[in-house]
């Protein structure tokens, strides 16, 4: 839409005729065929031989439709590539060259680094101990990426990305262009996303930082986030955003970048860059109202964000709304019973929503809403903590308790709240055993408690509580897998009870 208002017919190319976004009356022309370099360059000589006078094919762009436009840059004619050109897009996929750049800009990344095989791989783990994050090069979504805690999970998924017919079979396996990548992984830190558009002659415009609600690890597409962030000092908003204008630089972004960062301990570590448009771009649009979209697209098309400043399309500095936003994730777990709803660096949300209100409680409470989850105001809240979370879900049973809720907590977790002196009403037995005469399942099935929250952690992550988690699902109660999103209900529930919540249309708060 911002290209035709810039006179220019534009043409749309989509192997997937469901999606509603390229809807056929959007673009000019629209292809629905593979992506693939073949199919991509037959649609261009067909462009190219439909032309008519002075009329030619102006250009390619590849940053706004996600990682398989990426992969595709590399069998197009370089020159024909808008906005980023096709090196810079792969400095930011090659592991080597990506940390070249970030060591020469001094800046921190976790240690870490590549592998074709089970031996290479433990020898990086051997330098950089465990838990390790483990992904493949040049994937969308985390697929198949994992956080690996012992040397039997590190087998375990080596052996499966390594395989003929493992998880990247399809994709050609991994190779010395596609290598492993093996980081260490940084728990209970805080994960951000900055995105920004840059122009031609340098000129950054910082669109919006968002802090995750969820810590690093769960994936970003999967993580609840902030607008303005919540926690971060502004010392450490300010680093985030001179780090981008540097990587930006380095790079020599044309158009939009999303950089990811972890923060633990006021410390900034860089994670990735993608150049190109995140799923986030909607959300900071809509959150800010600067049409992000729109002046990235001018910025690829050679207009300076100077210009853009001049016509009132970008504010002078990154907006901060009077107001907070939060984007959730909607998971399509009740579609699949008897699924484990625990989150990780693989994605698994099918859709996102946003809350907007004037606390992030409230602003969280409503994301909550629109993807499916309502907060309970009152009842009982089932704990299920691992050891490494007792000690921070203490302080989170105290607020449940301190607004009125009940608690019931399996008998490691009981014991270690009421050694604490917090009152825990119900002792819930292992699954299945009634041990204690209470059995998790039946108590969730008979809707006796409002809200679980349970903590797995480790190599057991996706063992350890599933039946609970999976039985949650199929009751419909609400389900907390990480402490910080018990804290963010918490806060819901406290604010939406103090001063309830009002509705706004976006164009109300954006006059």
């Amino acid at each position: 839409m911002a290209l035709r208002a810039m006179g220019y017919e534009t043409v749309m190319v989509n192997c997937n005729p469901e999606t509603v976004s390229t809807d056929y009356s959007t673009s000019d022309r629209l292809y629905f065929e593979p992506l693939t370099p073949e199919d991509v360059a037959e649609v261009i000589a067909a462009e190219r031989a439909a032309c008519v006078g002075d009329a030619r094919v102006v250009g390619v762009i590849v940053s706004l439709g996600g990682q398989t436009p990426l992969k595709l840059s590399h069998s197009l004619d370089p020159a024909l590539v808008l906005g980023t050109p096709v090196a810079a897009i792969d400095a930011a996929e090659d592991r080597e060259q990506w940390s070249a750049i970030c060591t020469s800009l001094g800046l921190r990344q976790p240690p870490g680094d590549v592998a074709l095989t089970l031996e290479e791989a433990r020898a990086v783990v051997k330098r950089v101990g465990y838990p390790v994050l483990i992904r493949p090069s040049y994937v969308l979504g985390g697929r198949a990426m994992e956080i690996v805690y012992d040397d039997a999970a590190l087998q375990r998924v080596m052996a499966d990305l390594t395989s003929a017919h493992g998880s990247l079979a399809r994709e050609g396996g991994v190779s010395q262009s596609r290598p492993i990548l093996l980081d260490s992984f940084l728990e209970d830190a805080i994960e951000v996303d900055v995105d920004a558009v840059r122009d031609a002659r340098g000129g950054i415009f910082i669109a919006g930082v968002m802090e995750h609600v969820e810590e690093a690890g769960v994936h970003s597409g999967d993580s609840a986030c902030a607008l303005p962030p919540q926690s971060l000092s502004v010392g450490v908003v300010a680093t985030l955003q001179d780090y981008t204008k540097k990587i930006a630089d380095a790079l020599g972004v044309v158009g939009l970048i999303n950089v990811q960062y972890a923060v633990k301990n006021e410390e900034v570590y860089v994670l990735e860059a993608n150049p190109r448009a995140s799923r986030t771009v909607p959300f900071v649009a809509k959150a800010t109202g600067v049409p992000v979209a729109q002046v990235a697209v001018e910025v690829m098309m050679g207009t300076t964000l100077a210009t853009l400043r001049e016509r009132g399309v970008v504010p002078d500095s990154t907006p901060v709304p009077a107001y907070v936003s939060v984007k959730e994730a909607v998971l399509p777990f009740s579609r699949f019973p008897g699924v484990d709803t625990v989150l990780g660096p693989e994605m698994r949300s099918t859709g996102e929503v946003m809350g907007i209100g004037e606390s992030f409680g409230i602003a969280f409470a409503k994301s909550q809403l629109a993807a499916g989850t309502r907060l309970p105001d009152e009842g009982q809240v089932f704990f299920s903590l691992a050891d490494r979370d007792k000690v921070a879900g203490l302080a989170l049973a105290r607020e449940l308790s301190a607004l009125g809720f009940r608690l019931a907590a399996t008998v490691g977790t009981a014991g270690f709240l009421r050694s604490n002196d917090v009152r825990v009403d119900t002792l819930v037995g292992k699954v299945g055993l009634g041990d204690l005469g209470v059995d998790a399942l039946k108590m969730i099935a008979a809707r006796e408690v409002q809200m679980v929250i349970n903590t797995p952690s480790g190599s057991s992550a996706r063992s350890d509580g599933a039946e609970i988690r999976a039985a949650c699902v199929a009751h419909g109660v609400a389900c907390v897998t990480t402490l910080n999103a018990g804290f963010a209900a918490a806060k819901g529930i406290a604010d939406t009870r103090a001063h309830g919540w009002r509705v706004h249309s976006l164009q109300e708060l954006h006059a």
